[in-house]
């Protein structure tokens, strides 16, 4: 057994600030004796369950500060009844759910359960669609979900206050999976139903320390909430309002350029220097762009591409800002999902978002077609052409054909001196056109591909360069 098994108020404080805790009144449902059912003795489990553990039912709901941001927690007791769901849970998420939108809160389920109650059949299984229900409104208000995993999290407290959150946070070790260790099919692998999996399958964003989970939530809290742009100066002319969000907010400020001041000669010399290895790549740029950042992890589709693409939230002068931030190798098919994911969110939460280019291309071995390569790259197209919040897009080395663009923001891309971005690589082109590898460049020269001539011929907006002022860099403007 991980250590993390807490009670419900074990890891309230483990995770509130010292003081802030008030817990969320609750009336208690009339019921036949021993349920819904009659369940013979579930009425005396029940009252064994409550003087073991202090509590009424399996989950205490209450408002607190974490980090000093606001959320209604819903901590999940494991001690009652293996803190199973049941229609006395399903009142007290709802009404904690209801808190949170009157009061414009995030929620965080902490969740230890074993799944729904079986003495009350499928009256307690039908409270996962009352959770659900109570979930996608809170989505529908702009309002983030953070879950975090606790041991167990199993059934369909997993399957819906866990999955279906928009951050998935865990504790080390602990058991996850829709099947419970009691009904999982003989001589299945253990270590698959773990949190550790869930993270290697693109299904959960982090495994956090114990210690480290009061810091973690609290940035997480603090990035996603209260990140609208209300109070800010609109641009002129005035935005359209947003149906949730009100004033569309202001576009993230594009990032200074890092690498070369100087324009590419030709065609070639951009293809090479956007390859160079020395040219500083996506961690160099998000370093020197936010003060704090955390990422998200995975497609929800059962895979990942941390070595593709880097995506979450970071602070850049005390706005919160969503990035997409490609990192120079073929970006994988989980890699655009997990990116039309973070697209998607930002875009509910009303946070602007900034695409960093940088990919020769999209992954292209068959794998990544048994992988679903062009629908996830439409998942992308679609997340970018459809957020009604702005997406800046920053060029900063190979922009290599539909798989770079896709991360795109049309009439608000940008580039650095050192990049590039082309239909096609000027190798393949050469092959296309049956021309020998001599010519490689002059075709480079003619696709047209240099910052400048990109500006010219109206692909990007400007040309970014380095004015020696952290996040003010110069810009040059397209041609009159």
């Amino acid at each position: 057994m991980p250590d993390q098994r807490r009670t419900a108020r074990e890891v309230l404080a483990l995770v509130t600030d010292d003081g802030s805790f008030t817990e969320l009144p609750s009336s208690a449902r009339e019921s036949r004796t021993d349920g819904p059912l009659g369940w013979q003795g579930y009425d005396a489990s029940r009252a064994r369950a409550a003087e073991r553990t202090g509590e009424e039912e399996s989950v205490v709901c209450g408002t607190a500060t974490v980090g000093g941001t606001r959320a209604v927690l819903i901590a999940f007791e494991f001690g009652f009844l293996g803190g199973s769901l049941g229609e006395r849970t399903g009142d007290r998420l709802e009404g904690a759910y209801a808190h949170a939108r009157e009061h414009r809160l995030p929620v965080v389920p902490l969740i230890a359960t074993g799944g729904s109650r079986m003495q009350e059949g499928m009256v307690a299984l039908t409270q996962l669609q009352r959770v659900a229900r109570q979930s996608a409104l809170t989505r529908a208000a702009g309002l983030p979900q953070i879950a975090v995993l606790r041991d167990p999290t199993t059934g369909g407290g997993w399957a819906t206050l866990g999955a279906g959150a928009d951050v998935v946070l865990a504790l080390p070790g602990v058991q996850v999976g829709f099947a419970g260790s009691r009904v999982r099919p003989p001589g299945a692998d253990p270590a698959a139903y773990t949190a550790e999996a869930q993270l290697t399958a693109g299904a959960a964003d982090a495994v956090v320390r114990p210690q480290d989970l009061k810091g973690t939530l609290g940035r997480w809290l603090r990035l996603l909430s209260g990140t609208d742009d209300r109070t800010s100066p609109s641009p002129s002319p005035s935005p359209s309002p947003s149906p949730i969000h009100g004033p569309t907010p202001d576009p993230a400020p594009v990032p200074a350029a890092l690498g070369s001041t100087d324009l590419p000669a030709t065609g070639w010399a951009a293809v090479q220097r956007a390859r160079s290895p020395e040219r500083p790549r996506a961690h160099a740029y998000l370093d020197a762009y936010f003060t704090t950042r955390v990422h998200l992890s995975g497609d929800r589709c059962g895979g990942t591409d941390p070595d593709g693409i880097l995506c979450g939230f970071g602070e850049h002068h005390g706005r919160t800002v969503a990035f997409a931030a490609q990192t120079g190798t073929g970006t994988r098919p989980a890699g655009y999902r997990t990116a039309a994911r973070l697209i998607r969110l930002a875009d509910r939460l009303g946070v602007p978002v900034l695409t960093l280019v940088d990919t020769p291309g999209a992954a292209n071995d068959a794998e990544a077609e048994r992988q679903g390569a062009g629908a996830a790259i439409a998942e992308v197209f679609g997340a970018v052409a459809g957020a009604r919040v702005p997406v800046t897009t920053l060029v900063i080395g190979e922009g290599g054909s539909g798989g770079a663009l896709a991360l795109a923001a049309p009439d608000n891309t940008w580039a650095t001196p050192d990049s590039y971005f082309s239909v096609i690589a000027p190798e393949l082109a050469a092959a296309i056109l049956k021309r020998p590898q001599e010519e490689i460049e002059n075709t480079a020269d003619q696709l047209r591909i240099r910052p400048q001539d990109l500006v010219e011929l109206g692909v990007i907006r400007g040309i970014v360069e380095d004015s020696g002022r952290e996040g003010d860099p110069a810009i040059s403007p397209p041609p009159p």
